[in-house]
This record gives C-alpha cells, sequence and structure tokens, in this order.
C-alpha cells in the first residue's frame, strides 16, 4: 500500500512513473532550506530608516549637483518594505549609476536589492536591473545569483532560470560548484522542453554550457562542453565567426564545431569513468548533418575567389575565414564517426541525458558544496557589517567636522561684525 501511494505520488508530481528517479534528483538539485535561509541576513545590526527622508535627501543632494553616498543608498535599500517601495528604489538605483559615486556601490547593496525584490514579489524588477546592469552597476555575487536562479526553478520557469545563467555566464563567475550545478541544471531542464531556439538563443544556451562545462572535469562538464560547442558551431556555420563572439566572453578564432571533435578525442584518452552523454553527441551529429546544405548554399556561385560573398540564407556578407570553415565540414563529419565508432568501442557513451548527469552531479556534490558556501557567506556578511560600520563611522566624524567648521565659520564671521561694529562707533 505504501508503495502504491508512493507510486501516486510520483505520478501526480512528474505525469510518469519512469521519473521516479529524475523526480528525487530535480528535487535535490534546489537549494536546500537552510541555504536559503536568511537567518545570517537578518541578524545584521539594524539602521532604520524613514525613505521618504532619505528620498527627499538624495533628491536635493542631486539638484545641487553633488553626489549622493553609498551608505544612503545602501540605506534605503536595506529600508524597503513594500513592493511599490521596490519600483520607487529602483529610480535611485538608476540615479545612483549616473552620479560620480557610480562606482562605490557596495557588493552589500547589490545583495540585500535581490533579496528585497525576491521577498517583495518583485522578481521582475530584479531580472529588468540585471539585463540591464550597466545602466544600473548591478553585478551579483554568486550566493546572489544562485538565489535568484533557485526562485526561477522552484516555479518550473526553466527559461527564466536561463536568462539568470545567461548573466552569469556574461559575467563569468563560475566559479563556485553550486552555481555551476545550478547553472546546469537550469540549461538541461530547459533543453528537455525541447524549445524552439532562435539563433540569438542558441550561441547563448552554447556559451552558457560550454563555460560552465570548463570548470567541471566530469562526464557532466566534458558533456556540456560538447553540447556547447555543437550549438556555437550551428551558429558560426550559419551566422558567420562573428555572431558567435560578439559581445560574448568566447574566442572569435573559427573552429568551434572543430572544438566539439577536441572534446571527444579528448574522452577517447581519458580516464574510464569519464563518458559523454549520448544526447550531446547526436547534438552536435545533428548539426554536422543539417549544416552541410547551408554550407553549399551560403557560397553564390562564380564567385568562389571573391574575399566575401552573401549567404543565400541570411543576405548577410560571409568571410573568406567564414568559407574556409564551412568547406571543412566533410571533414569534420567524417571525424566525428571515426570518434564517435571509437568512443562506442570503448564504451565511453553514457546513454543519460544531460539532466540526469547534472542530477547526479547534484546528489553527489551539491550538499557539500552548500556547506562551503555556507561559510565563505557567514564571513562575507560578517566582512560587509564591518565596512558598514565604517562607513557609518566616517559619516559620523565628517558631519562632526562639517560642524564644527560651520561654527568656526559663524564665529569668525560674529566676531567681524563685532570689530566692525566697534569701529564704527569709534
Amino acid at each position: 500500500m505504501a508503495a502504491s501511494l508512493l507510486q501516486r505520488c510520483v505520478l501526480f508530481t512528474r505525469g510518469s512513473a519512469k521519473c521516479t528517479k529524475h523526480a528525487f534528483t530535480a528535487r535535490r538539485c534546489l537549494l536546500s532550506a537552510s541555504y536559503l535561509d536568511a537567518k545570517i541576513w537578518e541578524q545584521r545590526q539594524k539602521d532604520p530608516q524613514n525613505l521618504a527622508e532619505l528620498a527627499s535627501l538624495m533628491d536635493r543632494t542631486y539638484d545641487r549637483n553633488l553626489p549622493v553616498s553609498s551608505l544612503t543608498i545602501a540605506r534605503f535599500v536595506d529600508n524597503i518594505s513594500s513592493k511599490e517601495e521596490v519600483d520607487q528604489t529602483d529610480y535611485y538605483l538608476y540615479k545612483f549609476r549616473h552620479s560620480p559615486n557610480c562606482w562605490y556601490l557596495r557588493d552589500w547593496t547589490v545583495h540585500s536589492w535581490i533579496r528585497q525584490c525576491l521577498k517583495y514579489g518583485a522578481r521582475d524588477k530584479a531580472m529588468h536591473t540585471l539585463k540591464n546592469k550597466v545602466q544600473y552597476g548591478l553585478f551579483p555575487d554568486d550566493l546572489t545569483f544562485n538565489l535568484l536562479i533557485d526562485s526561477f526553478l522552484k516555479d518550473d520557469d526553466h527559461k527564466g532560470a536561463c536568462s539568470v545563467v545567461e548573466e552569469v555566464m556574461l559575467q563569468e563567475a563560475f566559479d563556485t560548484a553550486s552555481t555551476r550545478i545550478l547553472s546546469l541544471y537550469a540549461l538541461a531542464k530547459y533543453l528537455a522542453t525541447k524549445p524552439a531556439l532562435s539563433w540569438e538563443e542558441e550561441r547563448n544556451v552554447g556559451a552558457s554550457l560550454l563555460i560552465a562545462g570548463l570548470k567541471e572535469e566530469n562526464s557532466t562538464g566534458l558533456s556540456a562542453q560538447l553540447l556547447g560547442y555543437a550549438l556555437l558551431g550551428k551558429v558560426e556555420q550559419s551566422r558567420g565567426i562573428r555572431a558567435v563572439y560578439h559581445q560574448m566572453p568566447l574566442i572569435w578564432t573559427p573552429g568551434y564545431l572543430s572544438r566539439a571533435l577536441a572534446v571527444m578525442e579528448t574522452v577517447c584518452s581519458a580516464a574510464e569513468d569519464v563518458k559523454l552523454s549520448k544526447e550531446a553527441l547526436d547534438c552536435l551529429e545533428g548539426v554536422l548533418r543539417d549544416a552541410s546544405p547551408a554550407s553549399e548554399a551560403g557560397v553564390t556561385e562564380g564567385d568562389g575567389d571573391a574575399q566575401e560573398t552573401e549567404d543565400s540564407q541570411t543576405g548577410e556578407a560571409v568571410s573568406e575565414e567564414d568559407q574556409l570553415e564551412r568547406a571543412k565540414l566533410p571533414e569534420y563529419a567524417s571525424r566525428f564517426q571515426e570518434l564517435s565508432g571509437k568512443l562506442q568501442s570503448l564504451e565511453r557513451v553514457d546513454a543519460s541525458s544531460l539532466l540526469a548527469l547534472v542530477s547526479m552531479l547534484s546528489e553527489a556534490e551539491l550538499a557539500v558544496a552548500e556547506r562551503a558556501d555556507g561559510e565563505q557567506y557567514a564571513g562575507k556578511v560578517q566582512e560587509w557589517e564591518e565596512e558598514r560600520h565604517h562607513l557609518i563611522q566616517r559619516e559620523k566624524e565628517l558631519r562632526e567636522k562639517a560642524q564644527q567648521e560651520r561654527q568656526a565659520r559663524l564665529a569668525a564671521k560674529a566676531k567681524a561684525k563685532a570689530l566692525a561694529q566697534a569701529q564704527a562707533s569709534a
């Protein structure tokens, strides 16, 4: 009876008893309750402020063409208490970014802003400021990214989670194991839905898979690299190399499909426990197969000696290096078949999907990664508090100094006035 009940629960949550294992791993891929607990953050010393007074202070300061201090904007963010105040804070974050003090937006202010957005149901506002980071100056740390990714995953909004992962990729902020695992899970989960991707989305997802996978020297990381290179190679073949690297943290040298084959070669000579996902291999095979006709259509007949031709599909100029790369497709296809056969003979092909591999990686490593993050976060919050108290003390000293200077000026003015009156009476 218990087994039957468990089966019904799995059927209800995932739609099929075949997903029992995946349902468990998917749940574990989300951050634990202890990781999400805001206790450490909430234990900071409070600094209650009236937002109306702070807003008035900032408005007067800006009107006088003076810089607003980072402490003032930090206080404003920390004292948000409603979604309406989140919307109001958006304006002052923008103003601060376009002020002389823009470089001094504190890390804890960025973290606090994302927490406040999540707390008051304004995740769309957090994403708006994150996507427009140049205009707002918001560059979150790993743990802050994790909180945002996790919030999307819990709502089964995998496309939204991938939007956050894209920002992590653009910042090349995959140094933390927990961020890599969450990011790879979000990407794999999204791809599992078989979305119809534009070429820009293929490039962004491919770059995210590649850069995150480069940090993982295991089957999951290598499979992510292979899939990333395949997607980027597809974009390179259809749009040209510049479309791949423009405004992206990617190498501008042609040959992304060649690099995908290099990953296969690496696995062929790697340790026995390293394998490649069949899903990633199938994707690369499909790219090589589908790109071949495009390579023929991409070069106009009779223009073989020209340095640039026009792609018949995109209507865009095709550089000589792009033409040379497209000409290598038959060689790449042949090399793929050779390496694929070698991987099969060595039993280095894993039938599991990328999502399954990431789920297994999560089961093995996420708990340890969470503990490491927790220790680092506690130390970081302490450092932030020390820095904040230092700024508060400095602000107090400056105010006292300004008050003393003001009193000295008033005293000097009064003395001069008295002297003038004495001279006049004499």
